[in-house]
Order: C-alpha cells, then structure tokens, then sequence
C-alpha cells in the first residue's frame, strides 16, 4: 500500500470565523463555487478518503457527502482538537490508514502535490510528522499526523491543556515540505472579506 493509499484527507473546518463575522468560511463561494468545493477537488485525488471537521449541525455540509467529524475536545480548542477528532475516526473506521493530511477549510488554491510532497520530506527527514510552508510562511496546521500518536495529542490536550499545534509536533519531529509562494500561494486562505476579494481575482486569473 502506498503512503496516499494509506492516508486519510482531513479538513478542518471547525472555527469560528470570527474575522469573517462569523460563520463557515469554508461555504464562501470564489469563482461560482464553495472553498470546499476547491479544496476538495485538489485534495481527493491525493488520498484514500475525506472527512470534515466541523462542530454545529452537521446538515450544513450534506452536500459534500463526507463524514463529518465535531471535537471531542469542548470550547473550540483549536485545530489541535479537530486533529484529534480525524484520528479517532480514522482508528475506528478505518483501521489501515496510517495517517491523517488535514488542511484547513479556507484556502482554495490547494497544490495538487501535496502529499506526495509532505510523505517524501517526512520520509528525508526520518520524523513521523511533516507541515507545509511556502516562502517564509510555515503553515502548521497543513501537515501529517500519524494515527499512532493519537493518544499522546489527547493526553496533551486532555491532560495538559495544550493548543499550539508546533509545540506538540516539535516533541516527535517534524519536517518542512517546501512550495513557492509565487505567483499565487498555495496556502492563501481566506480570513477576511479582503481575502474574500483577493481570491476571488486570483480565482479570475486562473480562470483565464
């Protein structure tokens, strides 16, 4: 089995959006369609299955047709949480996958590399964990989580109240998959109604 076969797609759409004024940022359409239609488009063809993150009614996303996963963890603890949540669901639904990619619900221009990309730096490197960056951007919660050290996460998170995502990866090693960050960031995400905007253009562009 290779390492996208054995590896589940997971995104984190469980914020609160609060630059956004609140909502789901991941149902703001770019180009006539939803940020979680892009993302999923770039992401399926990379990994086994997806599943989505998000706490609320999860009828919201029936569209999507995916299972939808909410945090175990109360008081939206952060992107941490809704990693452990994928992890839990992938151990008891899927019991071969080796690992969870997540990436989270606003950004619409995924690269289509993208695992291939974070399996072969975590490989390199000889850590169990990899993240993104592009430029001088390290994104953290766009990464590799080994399904086997789900217990850890929920002992940290659990046990001693830890939420920053480089904290918990910097204890089993993590390596740095690279992209550009030109012409477009691959991780350009969707913050405020400015992005909103900005994406739209890019999405124009692409288009052309």
């Amino acid at each position: 089995m290779t390492e996208a076969a054995a590896t589940l797609g997971l995104v984190l759409a469980g914020g609160q959006a609060r630059r956004m004024g609140g909502g789901d940022k991941a149902l703001i359409k770019i180009g006539g369609t939803t940020i979680l239609a892009r993302v999923l488009e770039r992401l399926s063809p990379q990994c086994a299955r997806i599943i989505l993150n998000a706490n609320g009614d999860p009828a919201r996303f029936a569209f999507a047709k995916l299972p939808v996963v909410a945090d175990l963890v109360p008081d939206f603890a952060g992107p941490l949480a809704g990693i452990l949540a994928g992890l839990d669901w992938a151990a008891a639904n899927v019991p071969d996958a080796d690992y969870l990619a997540s990436t989270p619900g606003d950004c619409p221009f995924l690269p289509r590399d993208l695992l291939s990309k974070l399996h072969a730096a975590r490989i390199a490197a000889g850590t169990p964990l990899a993240c993104a960056r592009s430029g001088d951007w390290r994104h953290p919660v766009v990464g590799l989580w080994p399904v086997a050290l789900r217990e850890d996460l929920r002992r940290a998170l659990l046990d001693e109240g830890l939420h920053k995502i480089e904290i918990w990866t910097a204890r089993h090693g993590v390596a740095i998959a690279e992209w550009p960050d030109k012409p477009v960031d691959p991780f350009f995400n969707v913050n405020t109604p400015e992005d909103a905007a900005r994406a739209e253009q890019i999405a124009a562009e692409q288009g052309a």
